[in-house]
Order: C-alpha cells, then structure tokens, then sequence
C-alpha cells in the first residue's frame, strides 16, 4: 500500500535519537566529500552504502531526472543487479511505472509492500522479480523550491513494509542526496561559469566596494594589462578617464542607487594608453553580504570606433586637402538657414583657382593636386575658427563666414585672399607655376533665402571675377541675377532654334589682296530671336557651356558643305571657312565624332566625291594648348581628306611658336585687334611684320581680318598678306546676297 510524505507526530523517543545520529553521520561524511570537490556519482555511491549498512537487507538506488523532466536515469545502485540497472535506466517517469516513476510523476513518496501484485508495478514486475527483488519504497529527492531533481528507493527480497524509522531513514537519504545533487551541480555550474568567463572574448572583472578584484578573466588582463601582471585592485576612477566628466557621474550615481549602467566610455591601459570600450556595469550582492560587489563586463571597441571616425570623416571631408567637402559644408549652411537666424545672416564666398585645367593639362594631375595643397594653406593662413573653409571638388572652393555680413569686413578678407594667394608656387622637379584666385561673394539673407540661391548668387559673382581678369572677387549684384535670368533663358530658346532650325548662315566674304577678288567666304552663325539678332559673342558662350555647341557646330558644317556643292554647281571656285569651337574636341569622344560627321553629312547630301578642298576649319589657340597625340592625328586625317586648317586669332592667346611648327596648320589669320592699333606705333607693325614673315617662312598662307581703313590695307598689302577680311571690302551677309554678289563676278570675269 501507499502512505504519504508527512511523519507521524507520535515517535519514539529512541527512533528519533537513532535517526538524527544517522543523519549526523551521514551528513557529516557527505559533506566531507563535497567539500574536497569529490564527484557526484561517488557521493551518491558512498550514500547509498552509508543508507545500506544502517538497514540490513536494504538495496539502494538513486534515479537522477533527465534535465527535460521526462526521464529517470541511473545515479548509484551498487547492490542491485547491472540487468536491472541498464533496464530501468532511462524509464519515463509516469502514473503507474514502478515506485520510482510514479514518485517521480507524484512528486510525492510511493511504498509498495509487494511488487508482485501492486498496480504500479503491473508492466514492470518482471524485471525486479527476476532479479529476486519483491518490495520497494520509492522517496522523492526535491530540491529547496521543490522541484524534482530524482528518486531514493529502498529495495528488499522479501515483502516488507516501513516501519517508522525506515520512513525516517528514506526521508533523511533524500534529503542528502537532495543536498549532494545540488551542490554538485552548482558546483559545476561555477565551474562551466569559470570556463566561458575565462574564454570570453570580452572582459570581465568583479570587484567589490573596496575595489578588491574577486575575479579577473584573462581577456581583461589582456586588454587593460598587456604587460600580463596580476592584477589585485581594480579602481574604476583611475581607470576610466576623466576626459568625459558628465558620463561617469552618470555611471556612479546609477551604481549608488544599484542600477546598471550601459554606454560608450573611454578607458586607461595599465602602460597609460586610452582605448575605447563598450560597458555594461551591474551590481549585485552575496548571500547575506552587505557590501555591493560589481561586475564590469566590457570590449574593446577602439578599432571599430576608429573606423567609424574614418568613414565620418571620409563622408565630410576631402582626401586631398582634409577640408570639409561639399556634403558637410551643405549640411553646416542648411543648419544656419534652418535656424531662422535672419540677423545678423552669414555669408558665402566661393573660390575658383584661375587657370588650373592649364596646370593639370602641362604638368599632370599630380602636379595639380600638389598646386592645390598649396593654394589651401594659403588660404588657411587668412581665415579664424569661426570659419568653415571646404573643397566642392577640383579646384573649386567655398568658404562659410557664420555672423559676418559686414561688406568692408568681407572685402578686406576676400582681398586678403587674392593676394596671399596670387604668386610663384613651386611643384616637383623645381617646376613653377604662377597662380591665382577668382572668388564671388553673395550673403544671406540679403542676397538669398535658401541653399540653391545662395550657390547661384556666389556662382554669378565669381563669373563675373573670371570675366573682369581673374584674381579678384566680386560680390553679388541684382544685375547679375538678370542677366543670369537671361542667359537661362537664352538656353532655353537656343533648344529651341536647334530643334526648329532658326538658325541662318551668313557669309562674308575674303578677298585677294591683288586682285580684289572675293576668293572666300568665313561662314558665321546669326540667330533672330522675336525679331532682334542675338550676338554671337553672347549666345556662342551659351552653347558651348551647356554642350549645345556640338550639335550647332554640325548644322553649320553641313550647311556650309551644302553652300560649297551650290557653287560647285555654279562653276563658282569659293572657299568656305567653318569656325570650330574648343567644346567640339573636348575628348577623344567628342573628336572621332567630329570627323565621322562629315561623312554622315555626304551621305545626307546624297554625294560621293565632295570637294573638301574648298572647306576650310578655323581652329583657336586654346585648343592646340592640349598637345595631345590624339589631336594631332585627328588633325592629319582631316588634311588628307583635303580640308584646310587655319589658325584663327593668332596671337591673342597663350601664343606658341611651337604650335605653327607642330601642329598641321595651313593657314594664320591676324586678329582684327593687331590691325585695328597699326596706327598706334611701329611695335605693333613690327609685331605684325613679323608674324607674317614667320608664316611665310613655314609655308603658311596669311589672312587678315578686320581691315576697315585704307591706311590698314596699304599696310598689310605691302607685307605681301595675300588675303583679306574685313568691312572696308564686305560685311556679313545672307546667302542670298553673297551668291547675287558672286554671280556678279562671276559676269564680270
């Protein structure tokens, strides 16, 4: 039959007596065992031979719970046969499997007098009956919270039933196996505890109020101890560094209260090298303990921090100089605009280097960036740390003048600039490089109230710096803000005509010096828009800067192309020269475009054999400037079709001498502005003598424009120009006129 867990209240006084003197004794010997760390499976053994040799005739066993609760497996049962043992060892506890399943199901101690024809043992008495065991007393081992960790069973040969003492002695075997398992087991779980803290990658240090070390894992003493010392006190004030006050009296107030406290400090190396670390500090206290023990868990996280300081700073500065790039110095003006400071404003001034692309183009982009470094220190020499100076990209810079709108204070500053950075700068090799700086200036909110306007108003000015000569500055005006208006404008419209073919060739004609007869005509673009002609000189920069140019520069070719075959068919022998903007051979790209162009256009025209003898390409200075072997066979593939190469306004450029023997030239036209001062002295006929001379000397026919005098003409005529340009014979006409005007010379010779 089954009894319950509960102790009868009357004992005999001398039973009571014999089971504490066994409980001492058994306890006395166990805990010996635990305390000199002795193996659990050798405390239960040693348990059920001390609970064995206090009752003859009894056979112990100890059944653990597996850790999911489901199963019982073998602990220590000495005297019971290994059949048995191996049998039942992995039994699921349950209602009715023998005395140990249901007790361990139960929870509750189960006695059964008579295996044989007890219920719980109905589909298992087999076993323990071929082993010669015939009762079982089943207790429950229970740990402090109650739950069940196993099971002390009691086995006999014989049917038998529990005297009051056996049910005293059971309890006190459970209650000490109870007491081995758990200690055992936290033990174990210290020592797992002490494995995964030692082999953490993160360190962990425990100290207590007396900032006594309790416990160092070794990552710890890597990190902050890197000569490898013992370490024996730990003060968290010495070791964190006082460079960020606010945080740590955060840390110890949260410590005070006994709150954990998580966040970013920065750290002290026993060698005194500061390192960053990600913390987490709790706070907790022994059993009975009545000072605060600490647990500081925290990584190095210099590296990472690092490279996060990297990527910060590759995202808001330039690589070249360091400066604030665009991205930071677009946020820094948008925070001021946002902020509804309208006074006293701020002001802006952007920055362009005068003549760079030369640099870069002559000495390499090497050379370049070394030019620009230098310019930057300039530069930083005139500004304060109120001011955020940045690089947009290549060599264009802005500075940002936070609170200063004062025009004396921005014109000293910007003239201050221009000359620090006006002069002789020094690039590799000795190589020197004159240099300068154009710079426009717009303010907020006086000349702009959002980020877009400002740009532009600043971009205006400096244009303007550029137009007047360079090395300047210029601040921004209404004016310009039309005339920007304008040139917007103009682009839109210049769309337009391109697509609506508005355009008109006009032509004017060139004439032999000896003969007077018109032997060519220079092809010029002229564009009406509601009944005004538009300047060249003003729509021309238009389309060159917005890329247009490219497809205009084509309609001109192939007008030009067709006005040739229309004098061809008039037996009428004119040349015609097309000018070519820079634009047009601004890459390798854009040249083969510019040369397979005139194939597309004779096949347009429907001609197989065009005459390109009588078309000549007027080319400028700027472009031979590039000197690239690309060009120059571009140049060779255009004179083997029959085109002839002219340079046009010689001499007003970066003039090279270099040029005229390099380069595949036919032709040198005098700019107009070395005839219009022939009247001024003899240095400007020499220097027009002498052009002319050094042409004919490499076997280059020499043109003249902007003869308007008799005095001119008898000047270049007596210099053997052989052809001339200009309104004292023909201004620009339609195509109509020039061709009324040709069939007319055509009657007359």
């Amino acid at each position: 039959m089954a009894y319950g867990v509960n102790l009868p209240d009357l004992l005999d006084h001398t039973d009571v007596k014999l089971a504490h003197n066994v409980s001492i004794a058994c306890y006395s010997s166990i805990l010996s065992m635990l305390l000199n760390g002795a193996p659990l499976h050798e405390i239960l053994h040693a348990l059920v031979l001390k609970i064995e040799a206090q009752k003859i005739g009894t056979r112990g066993s100890i059944l653990l719970l597996s850790g999911d609760g489901k199963r019982l497996l073998l602990g220590a049962a000495p005297h019971l046969p290994d059949s048995y043992n191996q049998a039942i060892n992995g039994v699921e506890i349950g209602p009715n499997v023998g005395s140990c399943g249901t007790a361990a199901y139960f929870a509750k101690r189960i006695i059964v007098e008579d295996i044989a024809t007890h219920p719980y043992w109905e589909n298992y008495k087999e076993l323990p009956l071929r082993a010669g065991l015939k009762s079982c007393w089943s207790e429950p081992i229970k740990d402090n919270q109650g739950k069940v960790l196993g099971t002390f069973a009691m086995y006999y040969d014989t049917i038998k039933s529990p005297t009051e003492l056996d049910l005293e002695l059971i309890s006190e075997a459970a209650r000490l196996a109870s007491l081995a398992i758990e200690r055992s087991r936290a033990m174990e779980f210290q020592h797992l505890a002490v494995k995964i803290f030692d082999r953490l990658p993160l360190a962990l240090v425990i100290s207590n109020s007396d900032d006594s070390v309790l416990y160092a894992n070794p990552a710890f003493k890597h990190i902050v101890l890197p000569q490898n010392i013992d370490i024996a006190n730990f003060n968290p004030k010495m070791f964190l560094s006082a460079s960020q006050p606010n945080e740590l009296v955060g840390l110890f107030e949260h410590l005070a209260q006994d709150k954990m406290w998580q966040g970013e400090l920065v750290g002290l190396r026993g060698n005194g090298e500061e390192f960053y670390l990600d913390l987490i500090v709790s706070t907790f206290r022994e059993p009975n303990g009545l000072q605060p023990c600490f647990a500081w868990l925290f990584s190095d996280i210099s590296e990472r921090k690092k490279a996060a300081q990297l990527i910060k700073y590759q995202a808001n500065n330039d690589s070249l100089t360091g400066l604030a790039n665009r991205n930071a110095l677009f946020k820094q003006i948008q925070s001021l605009i946002t902020s509804d400071s309208l006074t006293p404003g701020f002001s802006f001034m952007l920055m362009d280097l005068d003549n760079f692309k030369q640099v870069n183009d002559t000495h390499g982009h090497d050379k370049g960036d070394a030019l620009l470094v230098q310019v930057v220190r300039q530069i930083c020499e005139c500004l304060n740390d109120t001011m955020m100076f940045a690089r947009l990209g290549g060599d264009e810079f802005a500075l940002l003048l936070p609170g200063i709108v004062n025009q004396k204070e921005l014109a000293q500053l910007a003239e201050t600039i221009n000359k620090h950075v006006a002069k002789r700068y020094v690039l590799a090799d000795g190589k020197g490089v004159y240099s300068s700086v154009s710079i426009g200036i717009a303010r907020f909110p006086e000349d702009a109230l959002d980020l877009e306007q400002l740009l532009n108003c600043a971009d205006q000015a400096m244009y303007i710096s550029k137009a007047n000569g360079r090395n300047r500055y210029h601040f921004f005006t209404e004016q310009m803000q039309l005339n920007a208006e304008r040139i917007a404008s103009l682009h839109n419209q210049l769309k337009q005509a391109l697509d609506q073919q508005t355009f008109e060739l006009y032509y004017q004609p060139i004439v032999n010096a000896t003969t007077g007869l018109i032997v060519r005509a220079e092809v010029l673009l002229r564009w009406q828009l509601e009944g005004q002609f538009i300047p060249p000189d003003e729509f021309i920069p238009i389309a060159e800067n917005s890329g247009l140019i490219v497809d205009i520069g084509r309609d001109v070719r192939l007008g030009a192309m067709q006005t040739i075959l229309e004098m061809q068919a008039h037996n009428w022998p004119i040349n015609l020269s097309v000018n070519v903007s820079t634009f047009e051979f601004w890459s390798h790209e854009l040249q083969d475009a510019f040369v397979d162009s005139f194939a597309e256009i004779t096949e347009q025209l429907e001609v197989t054999d065009f005459p390109y003898d009588r078309l000549t390409l007027e080319i400028t200075e700027s472009l031979l400037m590039k000197q690239h072997t690309h060009l120059i066979d571009v140049l060779n593939g255009l004179r083997l079709k029959g085109i002839n190469i002219s340079l046009d306004d010689f001499g007003t450029g970066y003039s090279s001498l270099s040029y005229l023997a390099n380069f595949p030239i036919d032709q040198i036209k005098i700019d107009k502005s070395f005839i219009d001062r022939l009247d001024e002295g003899k240095r400007h006929e020499a220097l027009v003598e002498a052009i002319v001379r050094l042409s004919h000397a490499l076997d280059l026919t020499v043109t003249a424009e902007g003869v308007e005098t008799e005095s001119q003409l008898k000047f270049v005529m007596s210099n053997h120009i052989q052809e001339i340009q200009g309104y004292l014979f023909y201004k620009p006409m339609p195509k109509a006129a020039f061709f009324a005007l040709l069939a007319k010379q055509a009657e007359l010779h």
